[in-house]
């Protein structure tokens, strides 16, 4: 279900990119529903740290406070949810101000991390912040930067960097991955035409 609903998101991607639309928090409020069609409840746990199985609510911010178990053992909190409309505000704001100012792979990896960093949603910030980071760098022309499996462990300790208020690494990291992907079809057309 992931895999068709992120297939499906990426669709949405072009569709987005023909029609000229500008990035809003809509759309990604979009993005959101599409990552979660047909999931009825994501995994979460409760104050006593008990694993429990709680509604699904794509599209909509998130009302509960969130964190993430580091591997080192440290809680990692998330923006408190009333924090979350103004900083997404101030995030699109951003956007729209600096796409055409910055170079692509800047505003797109400043954005994915950003909202990483404010995991507006209960689920699908992750794939979320993955995909509007595509969205920035097709508006601008260039391939989406994929994230292999294997490259995880560098992609996490990156982000840390960033939350530490180090997010040189990030953006270094997502420029080598996008490199890399250009670089991946370049070599897949070159096999093809021969």
């Amino acid at each position: 279900m992931d895999a068709k609903n992120h297939l499906e998101a990426i669709d949405y991607l072009y569709e987005i990119t023909n029609d000229n639309r500008d990035i809003s928090e809509s759309v990604i409020k979009e993005l959101n529903v599409l990552i979660l069609s047909d999931v009825k409840f994501t995994p979460a746990q409760d104050k006593n740290g008990n694993v429990v199985q709680k509604k699904a609510r794509s599209g909509v911010y998130k009302k509960q406070s969130n964190h993430v178990l580091l591997p080192n053992g440290d809680i990692h909190q998330y923006v408190e949810p009333e924090q979350v409309q103004p900083q997404m505000q101030e995030l699109v704001e951003w956007i729209t101000e600096n796409e055409n100012k910055l170079h692509p792979i800047l505003v797109a990896s400043i954005v994915h991390y950003n909202l990483l960093r404010i995991h507006a949603f209960d689920d699908g910030n992750g794939r979320g912040a993955r995909i509007l980071m595509n969205l920035i760098l097709m508006k601008q022309d260039f391939f989406p930067a994929v994230i292999k499996t294997e490259k995880k462990r560098k992609y996490l300790s990156t982000l840390q960097e960033a939350d530490k208020g180090n997010i040189y690494p990030f953006i270094k990291f997502m420029a080598h991955e996008l490199i890399e992907t250009q670089e991946s079809v370049l070599n897949d057309l070159e096999m093809n035409g021969k």
